[in-house]
Formats: C-alpha cells, sequence, structure tokens
C-alpha cells in the first residue's frame, strides 16, 4: 500500500504556500507575498525535485506576491490558475452580469506573468483535482488531492487559531472575512467542501488541520448563526 504523500508546507509570515510532490517534480500551491521566491526554491531544492507548474487558489497579493519572481527564475514553468481568477490576474476586476454585484475586496495586484493554462472545476493538475469555491473571490478554487484527500483550499477556510470560513472568520485571525467578497457564497463554497469530506485542510493561512470534520461543522454552523 503507497504511503500518503507528505505536506511540504513553505510559510512566509502568516501565509502558507504548499510543495506538491508528484512523478516528474513539484506542484507549488500559491506564491506567498512578494520577495519570497529564494524561500520556495530553497524548499524545493530541500526536496531534490523541480517546480514543474504553480496552480493558484486565486489572485490576491499574498497568494500571487512571488509568482514573476519564481517564472523568471524558473524560466519554463506551467503557471495555472482558474479561468474566471485568470480576469483578476490581469487586474481586470469586473463582475458578470450573473454574479453578485459586490465589490472586490483585499489587494488585486496582478502580474506580468500570464498563465499557461486555465482550469475548470473538476479538471485534474497531476494528482489534485480542481474544486470551485468561490464567494472569497469569484474564481477561487480549492484543489484535492486524489491520493489522501488533503485539501488545498487558498483563502475558502482557515486555521489560525481553529478552523474558520472565509464567511465569518475567527478572532484571532479576521483578515480572510475582511477581503471577502460575498460571504453569503463564501458559506456555500464552505459547506461544498465540507461536502468533500477532506482528511486534511491546507490552508492559505494557519496549520494543517488532521481529521477536520468537526471544526468544519463548527466554523459552518457559526457562520450561518451570524
Amino acid at each position: 500500500m503507497t504511503s500518503p504523500p507528505e505536506i511540504h508546507r513553505v510559510r512566509r509570515l502568516f501565509v502558507n504556500a504548499y510543495l506538491v510532490e508528484e512523478g516528474d517534480g513539484l506542484t507549488l500551491v500559491d506564491t506567498l507575498i512578494p520577495g519570497s521566491g529564494k524561500r520556495i526554491l530553497a524548499a524545493a531544492r530541500k526536496l531534490g525535485k523541480p517546480i514543474r507548474r504553480i496552480a493558484l487558489t486565486h489572485a490576491h497579493g499574498d497568494h500571487i506576491g512571488s509568482l514573476d519572481e519564481l517564472v523568471d527564475a524558473l524560466g519554463e514553468v506551467e503557471v495555472i490558475i482558474s479561468t474566471r481568477e485568470a480576469r483578476l490576474l490581469e487586474k481586470d476586476a469586473s463582475l458578470d452580469p450573473g454574479e453578485p454585484q459586490e465589490r472586490l475586496r483585499g489587494g488585486l495586484p496582478g502580474a506580468r506573468t500570464k498563465p499557461t493554462r486555465t482550469v475548470a472545476p473538476g479538471e485534474r493538475i497531476g494528482s489534485l483535482e480542481v474544486v470551485a469555491c468561490p464567494g472569497h473571490t469569484p474564481g477561487h478554487v480549492a484543489f484535492l488531492d486524489l491520493r489522501d484527500r488533503t485539501l488545498y483550499c487558498g483563502d475558502a477556510l482557515t486555521t489560525t487559531g481553529g478552523v474558520a470560513t472565509a464567511a465569518l472568520s475567527n478572532r484571532r485571525f479576521p483578515v480572510s472575512a475582511l477581503f471577502t467578497w460575498h460571504r453569503p457564497t463564501a458559506l456555500e463554497s464552505a459547506k461544498a467542501l465540507r461536502a468533500l469530506d477532506p482528511a486534511r485542510l491546507a490552508s492559505g493561512h494557519g496549520r494543517v488541520q488532521e481529521a477536520p470534520a468537526a471544526a468544519l461543522d463548527r466554523a459552518i454552523a457559526r457562520a450561518e448563526r451570524s
């Protein structure tokens, strides 16, 4: 029986990125804040594998901050983002007619780098399945590792000070909800992610949470009461 893949978290300040091992090298999930490229590259060297692709959960500045730096350093590397979120990467903050017409929140600095591939829910990036979870931003996605059901959830869920949704963060880490575009949509996304029954949460903020089902239920219930 194959052992589940180890989670490799790269942290700077209060933000996480992850290196996911695949047969051909590494998938980097998010890129931390600006100036973090050397830290991420050092972590990859420690694992002895090349970064083959960068998969972005969403386009806020603390998740795409070192994208350009990494692409410059790596040369040929696949850059992947959801089709909807790619517009925010290009600093297009327009909303579609069917979307809630709420102001987008949080830093959206855009990037010089253009994605080499855009993805839709249900598509695969190696062992990772793309899962829609809009709300924090319109095109936010998570990545579910089908080998061990680790959920790389960006800011749709956070674990700093306990599991929380982007619809209602806990008091120890209010940033996610403050920068959420549409909280009702974020709550529905949290419920959809809970329905996946993930074995672990690997969030953009906080420690990896093992066996998160009960904590997710509590977080969703708090958000529903608010």
